[in-house]
């Protein structure tokens, strides 16, 4: 298991803030677009959201879910497309902007958090792009801060969960030094090792990224 002192608490209060503060100005920048929130498209968008959401089976109903980072909600029209009105929806995100622009476009469908009950569970857990822009923190502390969350999203999931990361299989020229490419086999490893027997490896789609699917 991963250890993490008070300092690391310390450290990670402050890749929130400047989290926070990165998609604040995306999305004050862009709107309630994919740009919004860091994405070159919708169609590329939606590709991730149907990776991760290979996590639940589409004929299950009356099962909530989590959109850990939800931006501005861009998920939603996602799920109300593919599992219809199904799965109780909520979106959490540490950016207060994101979320009065989510409000704001989905007035009557789904919940939207800025902050998180200690006890709160969910059945699934889904986390698109949340560790990608790592801006100036030093891979090592990054690291740690993702596998931090994963462990979270772990504890807030009943049923299972579900994340992507940049790969560091990209093309060389292609990558960025404020980005965070992850290497596919360490996490799912971890994963493995951590939480269930149940993971699966997603690299076989058409971006620079895979997908970890855990089921408990």
């Amino acid at each position: 298991m991963l250890k993490i002192s008070w300092k690391h608490f310390l450290m990670s209060d402050n890749i929130l803030n400047q989290v926070a503060n990165y998609y604040s100005n995306k999305i004050n920048e862009f709107g309630t677009t994919p740009k919004g929130v860091d994405w070159n498209g919708e169609e590329s968008q939606f590709l991730r959201f149907e990776q991760l959401m290979k996590l639940v089976e589409k004929e299950k109903n009356n099962l909530s879910i989590l959109d850990y980072g939800c931006g501005y909600g861009g998920m939603q029209e996602f799920l109300l497309q593919n599992f219809g009105t199904n799965l109780n929806y909520i979106g959490f995100d540490i950016s207060k902007e994101m979320i009065a622009a989510a409000k704001e476009k989905f007035p009557t469908n789904g919940e939207f958090l800025f902050k998180l009950k200690e006890d709160f569970k969910t059945d699934y857990v889904v986390a698109s792009g949340v560790f990608n822009v790592r801006q100036d923190t030093i891979i090592e502390q990054w690291e740690q801060y993702v596998f931090k969350t994963i462990h979270e999203l772990n504890s807030l999931s009943n049923k299972g969960f579900s994340f992507n990361l940049l790969t560091s299989y990209s093309d060389k020229e292609l990558m960025k030094e404020y980005l965070y490419y992850g290497n596919p086999e360490e996490y799912f490893r971890f994963c493995k090792l951590n939480f269930s027997r149940n993971v699966s490896l997603l690299h076989d789609y058409s971006l620079y990224e895979f997908t970890i699917i855990v089921k408990k």
